[in-house]
C-alpha cells in the first residue's frame, strides 16, 4: 500500500562539534501541497534540507521517501530517488546560457532519458518558469530575479516528485513574487510536493498548505498557516516578545 506521506523524518539529529543543530526531529510531509519551514535564523532549516538530500549525514534518525529509507545516501542517489532541491546560492554556471544551465539539470538523469526527452524537459521547464525567452542569454547577463527563475527552471526540469526550495523568493519584487506563487501552485496542481524555506511570512501565509516551525533544531509546531500564526509564543520566538500579538 502506498504511503500517504512522501517524506518521513524520524528522530533526526545532527551536531557539529558540541553544537546540536537538529535534535530528535520528527516530521511527516503529506503528498501534494506546499509545506513551509519557518523559524528564526539558526533554527536548522537549511541543515535539515542538507540531511534530507544527502549533503550531510545525520548522527541519528531516519529519512524515508515514499517509505524507502534514503538515510545517508549521496546526493545523486537521493535525486534519482525523486528529490530535487535549490540552494540559497543559486549555483548557476555564469558562462553558460539559460538553456545550457537547464539542460545540465535535465542531463543529470543521463542514461535514463534520451537526448530529445531531456531537451523537451528543459524546454517545458523554461516555459513553466517563464524564462523560455532567455534561452540563449548567458546566466551572467541576467538580473537577480531572472536568475532566481532559472534556478527554479532547473529544479522543474528534474523528474522529481518532491521539490525542496531554499529561499527561492528572497529578493523578489511584488510582480515576481506573484509570478513565483503562480508557478509553485501550478506545480502542486500537476502532482508535485513542495517543501519551502521562506522568511517572508506574507508569502508563507499565501502559498502554504502546511507550516512547520523550527527553533534551535527542534520542531515546535506543525499545522495550517492559521494554526501556526495564531500561536503567540511562536511569534515571540520569531520576532521578539513585542511582536507576540
Amino acid at each position: 500500500m502506498a504511503t500517504e506521506h512522501i517524506l518521513e523524518l524520524t528522530g533526526l539529529s545532527k551536531s557539529f562539534g558540541g553544537n546540536r543543530v537538529i535534535t530528535a526531529l520528527d516530521l511527516a510531509i503529506s503528498r501534494g501541497g506546499v509545506t513551509s519551514l519557518v523559524g528564526p535564523n539558526g533554527a536548522g532549516k537549511t541543515t535539515l534540507f542538507d540531511l534530507v538530500t544527502g549533503f550531510l549525514t545525520p548522527d541519528a534518525g531516519r529519512v524515508r521517501l515514499l517509505g524507502r529509507d534514503i538515510t545517508g545516501k549521496p546526493p545523486h542517489l537521493v535525486a534519482r530517488a525523486g528529490i530535487v532541491r535549490t540552494f540559497q546560492s543559486l549555483r548557476l554556471f555564469s558562462s553558460l546560457t539559460v538553456l545550457e544551465n537547464v539542460l545540465l539539470a535535465a542531463d543529470s538523469e543521463a542514461g535514463m532519458r534520451s537526448s530529445s526527452e531531456r531537451h523537451e524537459s528543459a524546454r517545458v521547464a523554461m516555459e513553466r518558469a517563464g524564462v523560455a525567452g532567455l534561452a540563449d542569454v548567458r546566466a551572467a547577463d541576467l538580473s537577480f530575479a531572472e536568475q532566481k527563475f532559472v534556478s527554479l527552471a532547473r529544479a522543474i526540469a528534474k523528474p522529481a516528485g518532491l521539490m525542496l526550495l531554499d529561499e527561492p523568493a528572497s529578493g523578489l519584487d511584488g510582480p515576481s513574487l506573484r509570478r513565483f506563487h503562480a508557478i509553485v501552485r501550478a506545480l502542486v496542481d500537476e502532482g508535485r510536493t513542495v517543501l519551502l524555506i521562506e522568511h517572508n511570512l506574507d508569502i508563507v501565509r499565501q502559498i502554504s498548505d502546511r507550516v512547520a516551525f523550527l527553533n534551535n533544531g527542534r520542531l515546535l509546531a506543525h499545522g495550517t498557516p492559521d494554526e501556526i500564526f495564531a500561536m503567540e509564543e511562536l511569534a515571540a520566538l520569531y520576532f521578539g516578545d513585542d511582536a507576540a500579538t
